[in-house]
């Protein structure tokens, strides 16, 4: 495997665990020269 399906294997599994515990907000990816650099996630928290 190379390092940019490496770079992409990584990035989805870290997706999935940051969508499957949150309720609301965003994620955000940042890429630099064909590769995700970082992950942002932004969690909004509804007072009801």
């Amino acid at each position: 495997m190379d390092k940019k399906q490496q770079n992409f294997e990584k990035a989805v599994e870290s997706l999935k665990k940051m969508i499957s515990t949150m309720n609301y907000g965003s994620i955000t990816l940042i890429v630099q020269d064909n590769y995700i650099i970082q992950i942002e996630k932004n969690e909004k928290i509804r007072l009801k």
